[in-house]
């Protein structure tokens, strides 16, 4: 029998590695979750895969994802950036991206790292949903409406529960992938 993997990656190439090495998968490295943040965000409206395929761009235009140097990034960076076609050219989201560097920042300053602030919503533990169909699984819960709201609290834009509830499936606080799946 072929091994069976979540339906929503079976598109692509770039779809199937993104699901068999990182989706799901706990991460707790603070820079790996500005990372998804500055990608999360950019995706609103958007498919994955636009956001997959300019991820290189991204990494060359906003440091490496290092929340430090991009918080400093000015409006000139700004204007820049609207013309790199590597990456998504929307004003709002690119100075959202610097926003959301600085906000990420006060957040590491508060609680010793983004990861503390972000794993106690769910006490540090994974949260499996063992869906059977992509139809089991859900598009926002209120979890993801809970930490969108205080993350909006503390200034982040483009983060709302949908973008949330994708960044905490990408970044494996929780677990959708299908029951049947050779990742399980």
């Amino acid at each position: 029998m072929a091994e069976q993997r979540c339906d929503w990656c079976l598109g692509s190439s770039e779809y199937i590695a993104y699901h068999d090495n990182e989706w799901g998968k706990p991460v707790t490295d603070d820079q790996t979750l500005f990372e998804f943040i500055v990608l999360e965000s950019a995706q609103a409206g958007l498919s994955w895969i636009t956001i997959l395929r300019k991820r290189e761009g991204y990494r060359q235009a906003f440091h490496n994802f290092d929340p430090t140097k991009v918080a400093a990034m000015s409006a000139d960076d700004v204007e820049r950036l609207t013309q790199n076609a590597e990456i998504v050219r929307h004003r709002g989201k690119i100075a959202a991206t610097i926003s959301n560097a600085q906000c990420f920042l006060r957040i590491v300053e508060e609680f010793g790292s983004f990861s503390n602030y972000y794993w106690a919503f769910s006490d540090g533990k994974v949260i499996s949903n063992a869906p059977k169909t992509m139809a089991d699984v859900p598009a926002v819960t209120p979890l993801a409406e809970t930490i969108a709201k205080d993350m909006k609290k503390r200034g982040f834009k483009f983060f709302g529960p949908t973008i949330c509830y994708a960044f905490m499936q990408a970044t494996g606080m929780v677990d959708d992938h299908l029951v049947d799946c050779v990742t399980k």
